[in-house]
């Protein structure tokens, strides 16, 4: 798990033109919120938050507030749909030990067998974790599996200290043989030839 010290100032301007001033700063405004405690809205370094935002689900020790460093995720992110650049962000306050969900990345590790089709449905699977502990992927290895072979939420080899938080019968992927595919396009090809005629 990936954890990230980043400096933040309080903000005291709100609306549209403050926010894009802070922008021309190079900043980001934000909001640090959760825990009952009333909302902080405060402004993050924008090159070093863009960096740190690479790695999903990053953990986030946020400092230079009054008292002791902070710990959070960010749940939030806005980006400009056409330049990309951040916007805005919130950020949930957690604390070690305690439990958060989270999207986590499923990769893919190994080759499809030899024959076979993949068709993957879930790129990444919902999980309660840590929040200290969060982990950064959850692999599957297609050299492991054979034509036919589907994996669900409930197959998944999780992370230590990890549990499946979404639907656990959800479809990941499955393999299917090149003769199935074939089949089906064959098929829907004599289904469209009396259509032609």
């Amino acid at each position: 798990m990936s954890e990230v010290r980043i400096a933040a100032e309080p903000r005291s301007e709100f609306g549209k033109g403050a926010a894009r001033r802070t922008r021309r700063a190079g900043k980001v405004p934000a909001v640090l919120y959760g825990h009952g405690t009333d909302p902080q809205h405060i402004t993050l370094p924008g090159h070093e938050l863009m960096l740190a935002l690479k790695t999903p689900n990053v953990l986030l020790r946020v400092s230079g507030l009054s008292g002791a460093d902070e710990l959070a995720l960010p749940k939030d992110v806005q980006r400009d749909p056409l330049k990309g650049f951040l916007e805005h962000v919130d950020l949930l306050l957690v604390k070690s030990g305690e439990k958060v969900v989270v999207d986590i990345p499923i990769t893919l590790a190994g080759e499809v067998p030899s024959g076979g089709q993949l068709a993957q449905e879930l790129t990444t699977v919902s999980l309660e974790a840590e929040a200290t502990h969060i982990p950064t992927e959850v692999v599957i290895d297609l050299s492991s599996l054979s034509e036919g072979s589907t994996v669900l939420v409930k197959d998944l080899d999780l992370p230590r200290g990890s549990i499946v938080a979404g639907d656990p019968e959800a479809l990941v992927l499955q393999i299917t043989g090149v003769s199935v595919v074939a089949e089906e396009a064959e098929g829907g090809e004599a289904e469209e030839a009396p259509a032609a005629e």
